[in-house]
């Protein structure tokens, strides 16, 4: 009788309500709410459904993340291995090859004054790098935070674990980031319309020039070498996104084409999404320094977006009202949620105005930016 009372007590005691804290029970709430916005509201569901999931996760049974050197019998969590993948920017490059192989590049080429406009929605990169140190985060930390200011996960992810800030910071930056992305339907429009007049929003764009097989095949070959020459320590990301894109317009490829743009890229994001959650346990995650990062990358996104607004509408008036200031706030990293946002709020003023190829162009040049920025700060704390 006693062996059946004991075994019965230690069942008892191995399920997670013996175990769970408060903090658990708050990070499991945030999750069911990130789960609702993907599955009920459709914000990016692809994003936010394995990330909700790891959170969930971790919270109830943390032992799926824990370290080797800390389990009885020296075999890491499941996840702990995904999140290795992470850390050696594996994962984040591979995201970046497969946004290649999905991407057209050609609004980009065919007007390459969209570069200016994906560069002036990095202002809010440099802005939150400034505001982090200021925050009392140190020089390393503040560049690895302020990435989330170009809505871009898997940069993120990969500057946090070039500059040694995996163990302490990915989390929350990767987590932030990542729900920011999901959330540019939600962030984007307020400030668009804010900085825009309607008459601004109503402006109708020429139709941009077709652009020849020659050029989309060598677009990538030629930015590949000029920015890796010039920045050798952005090679696995432009190089991958370059790469992916190559595979698409060469033509010759088509079989890793679809599989860099489909399985393997749909693997990739199973694989970072849940091991990203799973960094959010409620001891790493509810602290001052979590909220303060979450907090810092609000403003740096809404800095990014304003900045691209306004040099679009700086670039409306120097070309006579031929640039649709919308197009600007799709400079942020966010491909190509970014991009349909400017055409929704176009749409909204004027069904018949199509702005999504014309916002694609600084969408794309604001991926190539935020890995050049990304490559800046390595460069400047001399990392490779």
């Amino acid at each position: 009788m006693s062996y059946i009372v004991t075994t019965l007590d230690n069942l008892i005691h191995q399920t997670a309500f013996f175990n769970i804290t408060v903090g658990n029970v708050v990070m499991i709430a945030v999750a069911c709410v990130f789960l609702y916005l993907a599955i009920a509201r459709g914000f990016e569901p692809l994003l936010l459904v394995p990330i909700a999931f790891g959170m969930l996760l971790v919270n109830i049974y943390p032992d799926i993340m824990v370290h080797p050197e800390d389990a009885s019998n020296g075999v890491g969590g499941l996840l702990y291995y995904f999140y290795i993948l992470d850390e050696w920017a594996i994962l984040p490059s591979l995201i970046f090859m497969g946004v290649g192989a999905m991407t057209d590049f050609g609004p980009l080429i065919a007007n390459p004054k969209s570069f200016l406009l994906g560069a002036a929605a990095q202002f809010g990169i440099f802005a939150a790098y400034f505001g982090a140190i200021a925050m009392g985060f140190n020089d390393k930390a503040a560049a690895a935070i302020s990435i989330i200011g170009g809505a871009d996960g898997p940069t993120s992810i990969f500057l946090a674990s070039k500059l040694g800030q995996a163990g302490t910071l990915m989390g929350p930056i990767a987590v932030a980031a990542y729900s920011y992305m999901a959330l540019v339907p939600l962030i984007q429009p307020p400030i668009m319309k804010l900085l825009t007049t309607e008459k601004e929003r109503r402006i109708k764009m020429e139709q941009l020039r077709p652009v020849s097989k020659l050029e989309k095949i060598l677009f990538p070959i030629i930015v590949t070498i000029v920015v890796c020459l010039i920045l050798p320590t952005t090679a696995p990301l432009v190089g991958m996104l370059m790469l992916g894109n190559l595979f698409r317009e060469s033509g010759v490829v088509r079989q890793l084409a679809d599989t860099a743009s489909n399985a393997l890229m749909y693997i990739v994001v199973i694989l970072l999404g849940t091991s990203v959650g799973a960094t959010t346990s409620a001891e790493a995650f509810l602290n001052w320094d979590t909220l303060k990062i979450v907090a810092l990358g609000l403003i740096a996104f809404a800095f990014g977006t304003a900045a691209g607004v306004v040099f679009g509408k700086i670039m409306c008036k120097f070309t006579g009202g031929k640039v649709n200031p919308l197009i600007g706030s799709a400079g942020v990293s966010a491909v190509p949620m970014a991009a349909r946002v400017s055409q929704k709020v176009g749409s909204e003023y004027d069904p018949t105005n199509f702005l999504l190829m014309h916002a694609m162009g600084p969408n794309v040049a604001g991926v190539i930016g935020t890995a050049v920025a990304a490559g800046t700060f390595m460069a400047i704390f001399g990392v490779f």
